[in-house]
């Protein structure tokens, strides 16, 4: 029988605590552990963004499958919100506001992704995003190059950029702004991109297509767009060993010189915390957030 406990009040069935997810050994207990003891850096990151799921359940090297709509046996306390997409159709979501959310989430077992922009305003983005994706032979070093310049760019726009590892290969740019259109957004992303591949053409390509981008960094701008999403701050992702896309601060990113100095697993977070707190924090800070160049609204 799955065990049953009480999360700040509300009633959540776990399951299968001992099954081992991750090659290394990681178990799906020690996947609610590192949920619950990283909630309070997490959960601010989730307030009233609708989440889409990638689940894993049976473990990385299981079917894996993304997830929009709330699966059926979800509890009736869970915060959801319907989700109209461009086709007309819609999605019906989950909210994860607080901790006893999160834990039911963690137990599904599942990556979280999420949009640019909360409930209160569909469409209109509160935070941009840059994903820099390298093609081999490119690392993660040569999109510390490119956020970099990435970073001097936006500053000349009046706009601070912070970083976190993706947990795969590459570096997420975020930077918080006053909501404008997701549209606008995706605009102004673009033409950086465009920017960065004319000054450093032998390290940058802006389009998707993947005979372009073998030993270059992919800054891809899509992200932004209203139905798109992107990996939450601290989730855990489905790769080898339970990786996390961590926020890392950019001396941390000046001084790597080696792949693996940007990798942080499960293990490692609780200690980042203590030590930097949330480095993203000014994302969730309306007072840090400034207006996008050109009267973008």
């Amino acid at each position: 029988m799955s065990p049953i406990t009480e999360v700040a009040g509300r009633r959540l069935t776990l399951s299968n605590l001992d099954k081992v997810l991750y090659p290394t050994g990681f178990t799906k207990g020690e996947v609610l552990h590192y949920y619950a003891t990283t909630a309070e850096v997490l959960l601010p990151h989730l307030h009233d963004r609708p989440v889409s799921f990638l689940r894993y359940p049976d473990g990385i090297d299981g079917e894996k499958f993304f997830a929009k709509n709330v699966p059926p046996g979800a509890p009736e306390w869970l915060e959801t919100t319907e989700v109209t997409r461009s086709s007309g159709k819609s999605t019906h979501q989950a909210l994860l506001q607080d901790l006893p959310s999160l834990m039911w989430a963690a137990n599904l077992v599942t990556e979280l992704h999420t949009h640019q922009w909360r409930i209160g305003e569909p469409g209109r983005a509160d935070r941009l995003v840059l994903d820099l994706d390298p093609g081999e032979p490119a690392t993660i070093v040569e999109c510390v190059t490119v956020a970099r310049w990435l970073r001097d760019r936006l500053a000349d726009d009046g706009l601070t950029a912070y970083a976190k590892t993706s947990g795969s290969k590459g570096l997420h740019l975020l930077v918080p702004i006053e909501p404008a259109a997701s549209s606008d957004v995706t605009a102004y992303t673009k033409e950086l991109a465009v920017q960065a591949e004319r000054e450093l053409p032998d390290l940058v390509v802006h389009r998707m297509g993947r005979h372009l981008r073998p030993g270059k960094v992919f800054v891809d701008f899509s992200q932004n767009a209203a139905a798109k999403t992107t990996a939450t701050p601290y989730t855990l992702r489905a790769r080898s060993e339970p990786t996390v896309s961590a926020p890392v601060t950019w001396d941390e990113l000046a001084a790597c010189g080696h792949p693996s100095d940007l990798v942080f697993l499960a293990g490692d977070i609780a200690g980042r915390v203590a030590e930097h707190g949330d480095i993203l924090g000014p994302l969730t800070d309306p007072d840090a957030a400034r207006p996008l160049p050109g009267g973008r609204q």
